[in-house]
């Protein structure tokens, strides 16, 4: 252990932070391997909700048209969580992302349709609009010191309120075909179908995607696998490693080949996976990323370290209004308009989308793929409700359940790994 004296000047040690969800692993059982609760527990619940809706549906959960609208449907609740996840991973919430969603649509429709803004600079000054809402915010935070809650909570109010004196209480569109094409287009078939036998033909394109992505999540994970085992740390059992790889691969084809026999890859999923990719990098390989685990999980150590506690809450709200500004765009251009209640509740969702995900109430744990995961199982509630034709408290009702569930699970491990202590 270095220790460290009193200086004269500025310290130019570089600060060592721990590996974000460095957990100590839960043993099942007593038996001989062990697994992270925190990191599987979500996927495996995921799992046991598309099996019920699966059996409830009598198959119509899992159709390709189905699979499809799942992702088209809940694209920007997906977007919303990227941004969330990092906001309450340092340790703070947004309550104004739905207000955000709202305005920044506004914005785009008052330049695309009112003034006849080329679409891509229309676009472009978006979300300019959404990072100049978001460091609004993160000053107020990050530099007045004022508690993200009741700053966010205001945004909420204002910029509802900038939402309606834009938009009054009419909607405004139709929007370009571009701008329709981000939210609900699919992309063209380039090499034709190929047939699978009983289930049809399917877009070949779409399938060599979809092989190249598995191929990419192995080498990813086989990559970290041997850099911790160089580096000492602990791993999984070999087994278990193989098996989660082999459960990952079969559930990414079957998605890709449903989306195959559909109408391909829509483009906002090609969108997702860009900001997914981007964003879990940046998490897991990145400084900054590194710097906002430490800062949620211990916000004085992070200080005295160096880390520049101010100006990585200022830059986190920055890109949350810049995510909830693309969101703002993907869900006006799918409704093919910009309406006044748009956004509501989607902050909510994504805040659910976190928790659910993995996120520790406390800050400082959860990933993106975890957020993922958390909106996709909220969004499976909501499609398979709405196929058994359940009336909307019943979704509110299953969807707090699961909500109270995923917090409880997470103070249970936490409860569990300190009493290991």
């Amino acid at each position: 252990m270095t220790s460290v004296g009193p200086t004269t000047g500025p310290s130019t040690a570089v600060p060592v932070v721990p590996e974000p969800q460095a957990a100590a692993p839960d043993r099942f059982g007593g038996r001989h391997f062990t697994a992270n609760l925190r990191q599987n527990g979500i996927y495996i619940a995921f799992a046991l909700i598309i099996v019920l809706f699966e059996i409830l549906t009598r198959g119509d959960l899992l159709t390709p048209q189905n699979v499809s609208n799942l992702v088209v449907q809940n694209s920007y609740i997906l977007i919303l969580a990227i941004g969330m996840i990092l906001i309450i991973i340092s340790g703070h919430i947004d309550l104004s992302a739905g207000s955000v969603v709202a305005v920044t649509g506004a914005i785009s429709a008052v330049l695309m349709v009112n003034h006849d803004v080329p679409w891509p600079l229309a676009l472009l000054i978006t979300v300019l609009a959404g990072a100049a809402i978001g460091a609004w915010q993160g000053y107020w935070v990050a530099y007045f010191g004022i508690p993200a809650f009741i700053v966010t909570l205001a945004g909420m109010l204002v910029f509802r309120a900038l939402t309606l004196s834009v938009l009054g209480n009419q909607g405004i569109g139709p929007f370009p075909d571009e701008v329709r094409t981000i939210a609900n287009g699919f992309m063209p078939t380039y090499l034709g179908n190929i047939g699978l036998g009983p289930l049809d033909g399917a877009d070949l394109f779409t399938l060599i995607l979809g092989v190249g992505l598995v191929a990419g999540i192995v080498a990813t994970q086989w990559s970290g696998r041997v850099g911790r085992t160089r580096y000492g740390q602990s791993v999984e059992p070999f087994a278990l490693f193989i098996a989660k790889i082999v459960v990952a691969a079969i559930v990414v084809m079957f998605v890709i080949v449903q989306l195959a026999r559909a109408k391909n890859l829509p483009w906002v999923l090609v969108l997702l996976a860009v900001l997914v990719l981007a964003y879990s990098l940046l998490t897991n390989r990145a400084v900054f990323g590194r710097h906002i685990y430490a800062i949620g999980g211990n916000l004085n150590a992070a200080t005295l370290s160096g880390i520049k506690v101010k100006s990585v809450t200022f830059w986190l709200f920055v890109n949350m209004g810049v995510l909830a500004a693309v969101a703002g765009i993907v869900f006006a251009g799918r409704l093919n308009q910009a309406g006044p209640t748009a956004g509501n509740g989607f902050e909510l969702d994504a805040i659910a989308a976190a928790f659910i995900g993995g996120a520790a109430v406390q800050g400082g744990v959860g990933k993106v793929v975890g957020a993922i995961t958390g909106g996709l199982i909220m969004g499976v509630i909501n499609n398979g409700m709405s196929l058994i034709g359940a009336p909307s408290e019943q979704v509110m009702l299953f969807k707090g359940l699961v909500l109270l569930a995923a917090v409880a699970f997470d103070v249970f491990t936490k409860r569990r790994a300190g009493a290991a202590r």
